[in-house]
């Protein structure tokens, strides 16, 4: 392991943990328990990845293991985090024109 790749790999790990650290301040707001969940499902993500990443600079001979939990954890987490953006809107109902909704 040379310097650059340390160096690499400990920037990549200590980024995803300021993600992950960060991705709690949204839990302090106002908004909807789902809306929060939503900005800490995406931090959650993005730091994940990060941290995946710092661990394939630095154990590159695992990269089957680490891009395969790398393309689940971003296709999950990302799923999951449409869905609580979308359920986190004031009304999650379809508009259909012309349709009234009974009581």
């Amino acid at each position: 392991m040379t310097m650059l790749t340390g160096l690499l790999s400990g920037l990549l790990l200590a980024s995803g943990l300021v993600f992950w650290l960060m991705g709690t301040w949204p839990l302090l707001g106002r908004s909807s328990y789902l809306a929060k969940l939503h900005g800490l499902s995406v931090a959650d993500t993005l730091g994940s990845a990060l941290i995946v990443l710092g661990l394939l600079v630095l154990q590159p001979a695992e990269w089957p293991v680490l891009s395969l939990a790398l393309f689940s954890l971003v296709i999950w987490n990302t799923l999951f985090g449409y869905v609580l953006g979308f359920c986190s809107r004031r009304s999650t109902a379809p508009l259909l024109e012309g349709v009234e909704l009974a009581p």
